[in-house]
């Protein structure tokens, strides 16, 4: 049953910052049942002032939209969001993470929240399969030989390794792992997974090269320690497009400087970007500033999934990927 009653004001909906990627037409097309507009804020102490304001100015807001590219705005908790209390139905994330989130405070205010289930995903593999290769080939210390003149005179260049037959442990087989699991089979990669709190001795003892895709959460930060990294195979690769903080970072720095790990592609670390000097500096790490899903086509699909959420829920009372289930409070 649709929640926007003939004859009654519109929907407030507000993003934060201007979507730039998301069709105008779809826009256009958004705004005839919806009244919408853009908070024009560029960090969290600027929101957390102009938010209110907005609000005594323009009315109550139904729903909030939180796009790509948050550092600036984070944390997202109550000290930046409360006044959108108690109107406030729904936030909308264009990120598929949520750990700068305060999803129990909105849970207990009544406020569904939304992440993109799909729009990153496949984005996030293609940098993962990417950093496969570079790890395997050693592209960074290749690069600078070429670079430097010294051209492929640089030792370890020759011979590298190839993903034909290697085994590829996945942990996390949401739609990430599920993405990059069918782009390393087109590799001759073999393929083994796990999508549990706990790695199996499998995923590590198999693996040639093991890729962390799962959400970051209490269960699994420093899911990779000193324990696990002893159980992988010597001269093993590890690759990292999902938080940080999942993986110890000191046992890394132990296992790639004893040689039980080879090399690392790491497009997440934790603290970022005042990063562990020591993954910026070492030629065993081929290191992305956390690019894995802002591509162009991964911000189109993610700005439009939040304003799908946002139909779906006014439209059938539920939105289409709620994290939360926030009580049926009042308002």
């Amino acid at each position: 049953m649709s929640l926007i009653a003939k004859g009654r004001q519109k929907p407030r909906v507000v993003a934060l910052g201007e979507p730039k990627y998301i069709d105008h037409e779809y826009l256009t097309s958004f705004s005839e049942d919806y009244k919408y507009s853009v908070l024009e804020a560029l960090d969290h102490e600027q929101s957390r002032k102009l938010l209110p304001e907005d609000i005594r100015q323009n009315g109550p807001i139904g729903a909030f939209i939180v796009r790509l590219g948050t550092l600036p705005y984070e944390p997202f908790d109550e000290s930046l969001l409360g006044s959108l209390v108690p109107d406030c139905k729904l936030i909308a994330s264009a990120s598929a993470g949520y750990n700068e989130i305060d999803v129990d405070w909105m849970s207990r205010e009544g406020i569904y929240f939304c992440n993109t289930v799909d729009a990153v995903a496949e984005a996030t593999a293609d940098m993962a399969m990417f950093l496969v290769l570079a790890t395997l080939r050693n592209t960074s210390v290749a690069e600078r030989s070429a670079r430097d003149g010294m051209w492929r005179d640089t030792p370890g260049l020759v011979p590298a390794r190839g993903p034909s037959g290697l085994t590829l442990g996945i942990v996390g087989l949401g739609a990430i792992g599920k993405y990059l699991a069918k782009k390393a089979a087109a590799f001759d990669m073999k393929i083994v997974y796990h999508n549990r709190r706990q790695l199996p001795p499998d995923v590590e003892s198999n693996s040639d090269v093991v890729s962390v895709n799962c959400p970051l959460n209490a269960s699994t930060t420093n899911l990779i320690g000193q324990a696990e990294f002893a159980a992988m195979k010597d001269s093993s690769f590890l690759v990292n497009t999902a938080r940080g903080p999942i993986i110890d970072e000191a046992a890394l720095k132990t296992a790639l400087e004893s040689g039980k790990i080879a090399r690392a592609g790491l497009d997440v670390l934790c603290n970022e970007p005042d990063v562990d000097p020591y993954f910026l500096q070492t030629d065993q790490v081929i290191v992305q500033p956390h690019l894995g899903g802002l591509t162009d086509v991964a911000f189109r699909k993610a700005e439009r999934e939040c304003f799908e959420n946002i139909r779906a829920y006014f439209e059938t009372g539920k939105p289409n990927s709620p994290v939360n289930t926030p009580p049926q409070i009042s308002k």
